[in-house]
C-alpha cells in the first residue's frame, strides 16, 4: 500500500505539470543511491515546492493540511511522545483526546513511523499534514526553548510587542541592579507569557521554580494547563522582571509579597495581581488576570439561571440590608459582586468597598485596601467608612466576629451591605453567622438574601457531540426535572484545537439562593438546625447548587460530567 500512494502522488505531479519524466528519473536514481525519500529529493533539488508537494499529498490521502506556525505547541502534549522518535520522524504531536492522538506528519505513507507512535502512546493516531520545513523549524522551536537559551523562542515572534506596561517600578538604582532582568530575550520572554495567557483567556499564569527548570502554567476555565519550561538559569532574571513590573523589592527572597501591575495588550487594559512566595527553589509567582471589561457585562451575562436572577434582582431592589455571596476560593464571588457593584454605581449613589486586596480599580467607586499589617483591618476599616455616609457598602469577605458585627449593624441603620462568606451553600450562610457569635435576630433582622455560587466549565461550540446517558441516570433525571422529559439529546465536547483538546470553552455561573422570608426569619429566631431550614426551602421547591446546575446541562449548557465535578 505504501508503494502505490507513492505512484499516485509521483503521478499526481506529473498530471499537474510539476515535475516531467526526466527529471523524475533522476530524482528516483538520486533517492535511491542515497536511501532517502524521492519527495525529499525533489523538493531538496528545487524541483517541486514545499507547498506544492502538500497540496497534492492531501488531495492524494484526504489529509487534511494546517500551518503549523500559527501553533503554539502545548507541553502536556508534546511530552506524550519522546525527543528523539518526533525528531527521527519529523512528527508533531498536536493533540490528544482520551485514546486517541492527532499528530502533525509530512509523510503519511511512513508506516513505520506510525506504527511506532501508535506503540509508544498506546493510542490510535490520526494524522493531518504540513511540510518538512514547517515541521522541523516547530520541532527545533519547541525542543531549544526547553533546554538552550530564551533568544530562540522569542526570535521566531512578532517584531516588536503589543504589550505596553502602563505601570511599574521607578528608580535606576533597581534597573542596574537588575541588569540582566532588563536584557531583551529576558524582557520579550515575559511579554510572550502575559501575551500568551491573554489569548489563552487564562485567569492566573503561575511562575514555579523546580530542580531543573522553571515551570509556567495557566489557569484556564479553572483547570491549570503546562504551557512553558524554561532553563534554570534564566529563573532569577525572570521572577525579577516580574517584581520590577509590580514594584516589589527584588532583594527580598524570604518572605511573602503582594504587588500589583497593569498593561495594556490590544487597545485593552488587564489589571494583574501579583504574589510571591518563597519556596524550596526560589520564588513562586502567581499573577492573577483582573480584566475590568468583565464587570460591565451586567447580571444577565453571567449565565445564570431567571429564577436565580429575579431573586437577586429583587434582593438588591430593597432600601437596605446585607446580601452575603457564599463559596470556595475561584467561584466567581467578586465578580458578581463587581457586576452588582458596577450596575449600582450612579450619581446619586456613595459606593464605598473595602478589600483585601482591591480586586479591580473602578471609576466613580471609593475603594479601601485594608492593610492589617498597619492596623487596617476590615473591622477599623469599616468603623471608619461608616462615617463618610455611604449607601452601598462592599465588604470583601466577613471572616470575624468583629467585621460580621459591624457589617449587619450597618446594615440595619440604613445601608445595603455586599459581601462575601466561605460556606458550602445558601443555608450555611446563616449558621456560620449565627456561630460566629452574632445574635440570631439580629441575622434575621438584616439578612435580605444568601447566595451560593460555582463556575461551570461550558461546552466548547466547535467540538459539542452527543453524549449517551445510562439509562438509569436517564430516567432519574427526567422524573426529578420536568423540563427534561421532552429533551432527547445531551451533549458533551469532544476535544479540539479551540478547547485545546479540554471539550470545555468559558465558563458560566450557577446560583443557588435564599431570599429571606417571614418563616425563616422565625426559624432563625429559634435557631432551627440548617437541616430543617433546608427541609421548608425543598417544600418550596427552591433549588440547590446541584439542581441549578443540571438545567444548565438539560440545556445542553454544560456536561453531567461537569455537574457532578463542580456540584457533586
Amino acid at each position: 500500500m505504501k508503494r502505490s500512494i507513492k505512484d499516485r502522488i509521483l503521478k499526481a505531479l506529473q498530471e499537474d505539470g510539476l515535475v516531467d519524466e526526466n527529471k523524475l528519473e533522476k530524482a528516483v536514481k538520486k533517492a535511491e543511491k542515497n536511501g532517502t525519500h524521492i519527495t525529499d529529493v525533489l523538493v531538496e533539488d528545487g524541483v517541486v515546492s514545499d507547498q506544492d508537494l502538500l497540496i497534492v499529498l492531501s488531495k492524494e490521502t484526504d489529509i487534511p493540511p494546517i500551518d503549523v506556525k500559527r501553533l503554539t505547541l502545548d507541553a502536556g502534549v508534546m511530552s506524550v511522545i519522546p525527543e528523539k522518535i518526533a525528531q527521527r520522524y519529523c512528527i508533531v504531536p498536536l493533540s490528544r483526546v482520551g485514546d486517541e492522538i492527532t499528530v502533525i506528519v509530512s509523510d503519511p505513507t511512513d508506516v513505520m513511523a506510525i506504527d511506532d507512535i501508535k506503540t509508544v502512546t498506546g493510542c490510535g493516531v490520526d494524522m493531518v499534514l504540513a511540510s518538512p520545513s514547517d515541521l522541523k523549524e516547530a520541532l527545533g522551536n519547541y525542543y531549544t526553548s526547553s533546554e538552550e537559551d530564551l533568544s530562540s523562542i522569542v526570535e521566531e515572534g512578532e517584531e516588536g510587542s503589543d504589550l505596553e506596561v502602563l505601570t511599574k517600578a521607578e528608580g535606576l538604582d533597581i534597573l542596574e541592579m537588575t541588569k540582566e532582568s532588563t536584557a531583551a530575550p529576558i524582557v520579550k520572554m515575559v511579554d510572550l507569557i502575559i501575551s500568551e495567557a491573554s489569548a489563552k483567556r487564562a485567569s492566573d499564569i503561575h511562575v514555579e521554580p523546580q530542580e531543573k527548570s522553571l515551570r509556567i502554567r495557566y489557569r484556564v476555565d479553572g483547570e491549570l494547563q503546562e504551557a512553558f519550561d524554561l532553563p534554570k538559569k534564566n529563573q532569577n532574571a525572570i521572577i525579577a522582571r516580574l517584581k520590577i513590573m509590580s514594584n516589589l523589592d527584588i532583594t527580598e527572597t524570604r518572605v511573602p509579597q503582594d504587588g500589583r501591575f497593569r498593561i495594556k495588550l490590544k487597545d485593552k487594559e488587564v489589571d494583574f495581581r501579583v504574589s510571591v512566595l518563597p519556596i524550596t527553589y526560589g520564588n513562586k509567582i502567581v499573577l492573577r488576570a483582573l480584566d475590568r471589561s468583565n464587570l460591565s457585562v451586567g447580571l444577565e451575562t453571567l449565565g445564570f439561571l431567571p429564577g436565580p436572577l429575579n431573586d437577586f434582582k429583587e434582593a438588591l431592589s430593597k432600601p437596605f440590608g446585607i446580601i452575603l455571596v457564599t463559596g470556595p476560593t475561584g467561584s466567581g464571588k467578586s465578580t458578581t459582586l463587581y457586576s452588582v457593584l458596577s450596575e449600582m454605581n450612579t450619581p446619586e449613589r456613595n459606593i464605598v468597598t473595602i478589600e483585601d486586596p482591591v480586586e479591580y480599580q473602578v471609576a466613580g467607586i471609593t475603594q479601601i485596601a485594608a492593610r492589617p499589617e498597619i492596623g487596617l483591618d476590615f473591622t477599623q476599616g469599616l468603623r471608619a467608612l461608616l462615617r463618610q455616609s455611604p449607601d452601598v457598602i462592599m465588604v470583601g469577605e466577613i471572616r470575624d466576629f468583629e467585621t460580621a458585627d459591624i457589617a449587619i449593624k450597618a446594615s440595619l441603620t440604613g445601608q445595603m451591605v455586599l459581601s462575601t462568606l466561605h460556606t458550602n451553600d445558601s443555608v450555611g450562610a446563616i449558621i456560620r453567622l449565627v456561630n460566629m457569635g452574632i445574635e440570631p435576630f439580629l441575622v434575621s433582622s438584616s439578612l435580605v438574601m444568601a447566595c451560593a455560587q460555582r463556575l461551570l466549565r461550558k461546552i466548547c461550540t466547535y467540538c459539542k457531540t452527543e453524549e449517551k446517558i445510562p439509562d438509569k441516570t436517564l430516567k432519574e433525571i427526567k422524573e426529578k426535572y420536568p423540563e427534561a422529559k421532552d429533551v432527547d439529546r445531551f451533549y458533551t465536547g469532544a476535544g479540539c484545537d479551540k478547547c485545546n483538546g479540554t471539550g470545555y470553552l468559558g465558563r458560566l455561573g450557577t446560583l443557588e439562593t435564599l431570599l429571606v422570608d417571614d418563616k425563616i426569619r422565625e426559624m432563625i429566631n429559634k435557631r432551627k438546625p440548617e437541616r430543617e431550614i433546608r427541609e421548608y426551602l425543598d417544600s418550596k421547591n427552591v433549588g440547590t447548587l446541584h439542581d441549578n446546575a443540571m438545567k444548565k446541562f438539560i440545556k445542553g449548557w454544560t456536561s453531567l460530567e461537569e455537574v457532578l465535578r463542580v456540584t457533586g
